[in-house]
């Protein structure tokens, strides 16, 4: 089975990602395979690899802020998004689409190369689930499209938080305006609320987070309710055990002793919760609030 753990980035689904794949039933495309584009590999061993290791450290939150292979002096086999892999044997659109890729972009040659590409993962690993990474927008229309039993963990976080990490962010090109940015043009009323602002960074921020949220409650819309989850980062932290066993019995897995030898690596933190107010001027806050006063409320959030 192809299930996918799916967020707006920097929203705690890189933790669900490396949390689950600590199963022994779990497979996943590494950092390595993607690194090795070229080879196309089919990740044999990434389980046996991965689940030897260490969590990542603090600070270290995506194989794709590296600069190669080795990370703080060892090679990590682990779990990654996978972009420069899917675009290079799948299709090159995969990685950055200027909106969500729904059901009608997928073509019938694109579902044979994405049939092909997981379906050898999941047999060369030998895994019950294949657990994909994936940032940005959603995209599991379009792959609901080709996986009729596609499992989706969306993962939300509070849209300040949300915001002000990507400002923070190497890869955010928000700085180059929204007409540049990875997530294509603003709908227009959002484009005005931006132009009120000022152009403020810390809303266009904000913005982006509405704009992929809204994109989210659509793709949930029209998947099957018994096929999605929602998993709010605030909840895995707090209640990290009930969490995860609500992920593992989603996915149809059970909490065995190997996984939680695995459970036990890992230190939830809850500090960076409300680290925007300490990181962001009040006014700052107040001008994205404005922007999320209703998309706040929508995931579970007081503005």
């Amino acid at each position: 089975m192809l299930a996918v753990v799916v967020g707006t980035g920097r929203c705690g689904s890189t933790l669900v990602q490396e949390l689950l794949t600590r199963h022994p039933a779990v497979g996943f495309i590494s950092g390595v395979d993607d690194k090795l584009s070229r080879l196309n590999l089919d990740g044999r061993f990434n389980g046996r690899v991965y689940r030897r290791m260490a969590p990542r450290p603090p600070g270290m939150t995506s194989l794709k802020h590296s600069t190669g292979l080795l990370e703080r002096g060892r090679l990590r086999v682990a779990p990654s998004e996978a972009y420069r892999l899917i675009d290079r044997h799948v299709f090159a659109g995969f990685s950055r689409p200027c909106r969500d890729l729904l059901a009608e972009d997928l073509t019938p040659r694109m579902a044979t190369r994405l049939h092909a590409f997981f379906q050898r993962r999941i047999e060369r690993q030998g895994c019950e689930v294949l657990l994909q990474h994936l940032t940005g927008w959603p995209r599991t229309g379009f792959l609901h499209a080709a996986f009729g039993d596609l499992r989706v963990i969306n993962v939300i976080r509070d849209g300040r938080a949300v915001a002000n990490s990507w400002l923070q962010m190497g890869w955010w090109d928000g700085w180059r305006g929204p007409d540049n940015w990875l997530y294509g043009p603003l709908p227009a009323p959002l484009r005005q609320e931006w132009e009120d602002s000022g152009r403020s960074f810390q809303v266009l921020a904000a913005l982006g987070w509405r704009m992929l949220m809204d994109a989210y409650a659509q793709a949930r819309a029209v998947h099957p309710a018994a096929q999605w989850l929602d998993v709010r980062y605030e909840d895995l932290v707090r209640a990290p055990n009930e969490q995860t066993a609500r992920m593992l019995s989603f996915l149809g897995l059970e909490w065995t002793p190997t996984f939680e030898a695995g459970f036990a690596r890992h230190h939830f933190h809850t500090e960076r919760d409300a680290a925007y107010r300490r990181e962001l001027t009040p006014a700052q806050v107040a001008a994205m609030e404005r922007a999320l006063d209703k998309a706040l409320p929508q995931w579970g959030y007081e503005s």
